[in-house]
């Protein structure tokens, strides 16, 4: 019996560990996270086409396509995949503005749903998936954890507007 309860003194020790964790977490909204981590959001780009950046059906914003205006240029040929990482780190920023803008608060981003992410590459270039994380590990850390971790596909393709190295976008859930 002692066994047993000394099992159930450490099944809620570490419950206690996990609550505190979550709670933390949900303390510090996005919003507080870019503002400790002295990240500025740009100003949100108007369309460049026959389209709009977000549109919202039920809970579900479905952002457009986008791109950072550097690094330009095809991965495997003109860039590293450092140098497309850092790209796709950009390419959130104007993410979440337009996010921002369609919402009127990061705060009312429930859940990062999917992400799909294109890459311009040479045909034998395979580190997609790499150049990628520099979306969402940013994406995890502006939103937390449980917010911010999400499903995803990587692609290489052969040409992006404006020469760009990497075009983004996403599916977002509301509060």
């Amino acid at each position: 019996m002692k066994e047993f309860a000394g099992f159930v003194a450490f099944c809620l020790v570490i419950l206690a560990s996990a609550f505190e964790g979550a709670q933390a977490e949900n303390s510090s909204s996005a919003e507080a996270r870019l503002r400790e981590k002295n990240i500025t959001l740009p100003a949100e780009a108007a369309p460049v086409g026959s389209y709009v950046n977000a549109v919202q059906v039920g809970n579900l914003l479905f952002m457009a396509g986008s791109v950072a205006s550097e690094p330009k240029g095809k991965l495997g040929r003109d860039l590293t995949v450092e140098r497309g990482y850092e790209a796709a780190r950009q390419a959130v920023l104007i993410t979440l503005a337009k996010v921002r803008a369609a919402l009127g608060s990061l705060d009312w981003v429930k859940r990062v749903v999917k992400v799909v992410g294109m890459v311009n590459s040479v045909d034998d270039f395979d580190d997609q998936a790499k150049v990628i994380n520099g979306y969402c590990d940013l994406m995890i850390k502006v939103f937390g954890e449980s917010k911010g971790r999400h499903a995803r596909s990587s692609l290489g393709v052969a040409a992006l507007p404006r020469h760009a190295a990497v075009e983004v976008e996403m599916i977002l859930e509301e509060q």
